[in-house]
């Protein structure tokens, strides 16, 4: 492939994610940083972990995705009472026109292309680990036989605040499949202002499909291609290394108030982050710049305090800004 159709596959990239963001800008103020963080999970095959007190648009932003893309997308509703059979599905016994009796898979909602799992620590652990295999393997297994998910294939999960009421932590395991945690703030003033003008008249924004699996499944193609220097993966896996306790790479910080640190699962968000966002931008090779730019969406979740760093009121965020002061660039100046 010569250098003038790579560019030419870049350019048609990143307009088509340029098209995607508007159609969802049409409906959602602000959040640019969410609304590119849930587009590189798309690209990467990854899953989003959306986080914020209610109110601030996690539910609509994730329902625009939906309607700017040519995708089946479907919601569950996490609640106490609900069972994993809700999410995957189950075995039922049907009759057939000569009353024989046929047991049939019923598929669940988790058999679509965006599943938008809603409020998802609002239940049991037991029914949160119901989504594991289909996060990790792309597959359902229920009554011995396993069932594979259609491509492209991304769950964006919302969740409350553990603080408040009526919620449940996500297992550890559950929290490392997520490519990215992407953190919800307050709008503005301005933005405010814009939402309440959106919201309280009768011309509601309506949403174009600009782009279909078949593109979402291109650009997840090209993502992989996109080079990436040795030195710039290098502090990719060093930066996570930084984060590990009682390894001779972790910083100080990380030393005293890190119970876990990354798991090999964030150096391969970093990396892949670092591609989606070149491309992204119209660049044909990933930088240093970049993998910095999506390290808090790619560690926060994967970094557990310890008992003193919760009582200092450490954050994951802080150990992260750390870790990217005290890492070097390259590994030379590391040796100088």
């Amino acid at each position: 492939m010569d250098t003038a159709e790579v560019r030419e596959r870049v350019v048609w990239a990143r307009d088509t994610i340029m098209s995607i963001r508007r159609e969802i800008a049409k409906a959602i103020v602000g959040h640019d940083d969410i609304v590119e963080g849930i587009l590189i999970c798309l690209v990467c095959g990854g899953h989003a972990l959306l986080e914020g007190v209610p109110g601030l648009g996690k539910t609509t932003l994730i329902k625009c995705l939906g309607q700017a893309l040519d995708l089946r997308s479907s919601r569950i509703q996490f609640t106490p009472d609900l069972m994993p059979a809700d999410i995957v599905g189950t075995n039922v016994l049907l009759s057939d026109e000569e009353s024989r009796r046929l047991v049939r898979f019923q598929k669940g909602p988790v058999f679509a292309n965006i599943v938008l799992a809603d409020e998802i620590n609002r239940a049991t652990p037991k029914t949160q680990s119901a989504l594991l295999e289909a996060m990790q393997e792309r597959t359902v297994t229920a009554g011995g036989t396993t069932y594979a998910l259609e491509p492209p294939f991304i769950v964006l999960a919302t969740q409350n605040p553990i603080e408040m009421e009526g919620t449940y932590p996500l297992p550890e395991a559950q929290l490392d499949r997520f490519f990215f945690k992407l953190a919800l703030a307050y709008p503005s003033a301005a933005e405010i202002a814009s939402i309440v003008e959106r919201t309280t008249t009768r011309t509601r924004p309506k949403i174009t499909t600009v782009a279909d699996a078949k593109a979402v499944l291109d650009l997840a193609d090209l993502v992989r291609e996109v080079p990436i220097a040795e030195h710039v993966t290098d502090y990719a896996i060093r930066l996570a290394m930084a984060t590990r306790p009682g390894t001779p790479e972790a910083t100080e910080l990380a030393a005293r108030y890190v119970r876990y640190g990354a798991s090999p699962r964030g150096p391969q968000s970093l990396v892949m982050g670092a591609k989606a966002r070149a491309l992204f931008d119209g660049r044909l090779a990933a930088g240093i710049g970049d993998v910095r730019a999506v390290s808090r969406q790619s560690l926060r979740h994967r970094i557990l305090l310890n008992f003193e760093g919760e009582a200092e009121g450490i954050t994951a965020e802080r150990i992260i800004d750390d870790v990217i002061e005290k890492v070097p660039e390259g590994a030379a100046d590391k040796a100088g």
